[in-house]
């Protein structure tokens, strides 16, 4: 009887801790967006706060805003200052494409016209050809990508307070977070149910699929990004820095990369004999922008993620479907978490798994 009761009161325990889960889960909804940053930047900054405190081991709060202060000088700030401008543009874009100013579907019909006959023959067998259809079909995936952008935008602006609160929720639990990091990621690990052993494999991987991520992924995307938007001022193509931050975001996936964004401009620019701008792009993209993932992600954190490149690939480009931005992050860390996980339970179990390759890049 005494075991019944027991089990009988775990259970309602653990019932217990799932509706106030899912409670808490309901009244955090509005700023999980902003908890999941400040988690990260605190994990990404906790090297810097602890700098910071071993010259000042009892003033941890001034130490934490210290912290605060560089992450807003050397994040925030220019990333508002990016944005603001970036969102400028996509604007100028899209007016330019309403008042007819900026026609894709006469670039289409360039390339199409420079292509040789067999490949154009080709692509009008595939629908693909200079036609109507065709033309109306990129114009109206461009034109919709545009005023995506500009709605989103807008949508920001009208909504400025709520964006204002959020970031400075963020930053008000960043600060916390940094200051008092040391004592809950263990107690977090502790209060797991799980062996220790377990527990503390899986947060060593979370911690190095954050870490390569942002340092890793995010660092060289905007390194290739800032190239490719050098690269397009260079050679005289509009909106160079809309082009740059599209280049970013295609070098966050492994096996596309930069190249689904200079590829089809240097293309264009073939197709349209604009012969020097074309073979600088070409010349970028393949020995500027194209080296700098491989010289720069060695030095900043190897192979971290321990991921082969295609579930990169994949569960980036899923994440970024279900959860936006933050997708980018939590879609590679919850494949490494999962392939950790099965690899614990197969050597518990005594089974061999075959290791998983991390691929060519």
């Amino acid at each position: 009887m005494t075991i019944d009761r027991q089990r009988v009161a775990n259970g309602g325990l653990i019932l217990f801790l799932l509706l106030m889960s899912v409670g808490l889960l309901l009244v955090v909804s509005g700023f999980l967006g902003a908890l999941l940053w400040a988690a990260l930047a605190a994990l990404l900054f906790q090297p810097i706060f602890q700098r910071v405190a071993r010259h000042w081991p009892a003033r941890r709060n001034m130490a934490a805003a210290l912290t605060l202060l560089v992450i807003t000088f050397a994040v925030v700030i220019p990333a508002l200052i990016l944005g603001s401008m970036i969102v400028d543009q996509a604007a100028g874009v899209y007016e330019q494409m309403r008042n007819g100013q900026i026609d894709f579907a006469m670039y289409f019909k360039q390339v199409h016209d420079a292509l040789p006959s067999r490949l154009q023959q080709l692509l009008d067998s595939a629908g693909l050809n200079s036609l109507e259809r065709a033309q109306a079909r990129v114009t109206a995936t461009l034109s919709n990508s545009a005023s995506v952008l500009t709605r989103q935008a807008l949508s920001i602006g009208a909504n400025a307070a709520a964006f204002l609160l959020a970031f400075g929720v963020g930053l008000y639990v960043t600060f916390f977070l940094l200051r008092d990091g040391e004592r809950i990621g263990p107690a977090i690990v502790r209060a797991l149910p799980l062996e220790r052993s377990v527990a503390e494999r899986l947060a060593e991987k979370f911690v190095a699929v954050v870490r390569a991520t942002i340092k890793g992924s995010g660092v060289v995307a905007l390194v290739q990004g800032a190239l490719g938007a050098i690269t397009f001022w260079i050679v005289g193509l509009p909106a160079a820095l809309l082009w740059g931050v599209l280049m970013a975001i295609a070098a966050l996936l492994p096996a596309v990369g930069p190249a689904i964004i200079w590829g089809p401009v240097a293309i264009y620019l073939l197709a349209t004999g604009a012969i020097w701008q074309a073979v600088v792009v070409i010349v970028s993209g393949v020995f500027v922008i194209g080296l700098a993932d491989n010289v720069l992600r060695p030095i900043l954190v190897g192979r971290d993620t321990g991921l082969p490149d295609w579930l990169v690939l994949v569960t980036t480009l899923g994440g970024i479907d279900v959860l936006g931005l933050s997708g980018i992050v939590v879609g590679p860390v919850v494949a490494a978490l999962f392939l950790t996980g099965w690899t614990i339970l197969s050597e518990q179990r005594g089974v061999a798994i075959p290791a998983v390759e991390e691929g060519a890049g």
